[in-house]
């Protein structure tokens, strides 16, 4: 896309996803992502029922009338997106492809970061680290967020999320709200996701296609690995052809359960032709 192309569909992005936080995420997502404690802000008079260990005694002595303190939650949190860009993001069969799906979904989280007032980093992943966003806050930096989805290019195009938990375990000291965005074709992330979920708020979020799971029964196609390059022949009108096919994934699919499962993580999936809305509400309110 030339930059012209980008701008249009950034705003485009902008509208969509805006609307959707503002009417249907923004009391979800405050309420399922809780603030890290509570700080002191401000004295008022006592109130019957209220706690005694709430009273300000020094004001209290002051006044010869008794004060409370009041506390509200420290809401000021850092949301961290990992975003996976490899070459396997990029397929998709039927409403939109994958990419454009987590594009959609990593704009939605982050406009419901910024109306809480939380920071919004991303790193931007394939089989390593490809860029890096440091959390900030404000509209300006989510659109810049949205315009680097729409037109960064990777330099490789596998995927590795252990060496992306990694790398991100190693920088993320700070506790974060974290949402790791693929298709987790990988394997061997288990001990990574376990160190990260200890540390930080961790949910995947696992898109597919349709065609990741089921294969047509279309006669004889050559197939290619967009992340290796490697083609076969297959007949697709074979019956264990297409069962077989569709095995792989759910093993795949069930080791990615698992992971997160035994992590104490917690995983969310969307296929590229659903209603991810529903989904990411039957999340938050699930949460809250």
């Amino acid at each position: 896309m030339d930059t012209a192309e980008i701008l249009k569909k950034v705003r485009q992005i902008e509208i969509k996803t805006k609307g959707l936080t503002n009417h249907i995420f923004a009391g979800e997502y405050h309420s399922a992502f809780k603030g890290r404690g509570m700080s002191f802000s401000e004295v008022r008079d006592y109130h019957f029922g209220d706690d005694v260990r709430s009273i300000d005694w020094n004001v209290t002595a002051r006044f010869n009338h008794p004060f409370v303190k009041v506390f509200e939650e420290e809401r000021e949190l850092t949301v961290m997106l990992l975003v996976d860009m490899s070459e396997s993001s990029s397929f998709g069969t039927k409403k939109q492809d994958k990419r454009d799906l987590i594009t959609e979904l990593c704009a939605v989280l982050a406009f419901s970061a910024i109306k809480n007032n939380d920071k919004v980093g991303v790193i931007f992943f394939s089989d390593g680290m490809e860029k890096y966003i440091p959390p900030k806050k404000g509209k300006s930096h989510i659109l810049f967020i949205i315009r680097e989805l729409l037109s960064f290019t990777p330099k490789r195009k596998g995927t590795n999320i252990k060496e992306t938990l990694r790398f991100f375990n190693n920088a993320t000291k700070k506790r974060s709200i974290v949402f790791m965005l693929s298709d987790f074709l990988s394997s061997n992330y288990q001990d990574a996701l376990n160190i990260a979920a200890k540390r930080h708020d961790v949910v995947g979020v696992q898109v597919y296609d349709q065609r990741d799971r089921e294969l047509p029964p279309v006669g004889l196609i050559q197939v290619a690995d967009a992340e290796t390059g490697a083609t076969q022949w297959i007949d697709t009108n074979d019956r264990r052809v297409r069962q077989y096919y569709e095995q792989q994934f759910l093993q795949h699919s069930q080791y990615c359960k698992n992971a997160f499962m035994k992590s104490g993580a917690e995983l969310v999936s969307v296929r590229t032709d659903e209603d991810y809305v529903k989904a990411l509400q039957t999340f938050f309110l699930n949460r809250a």
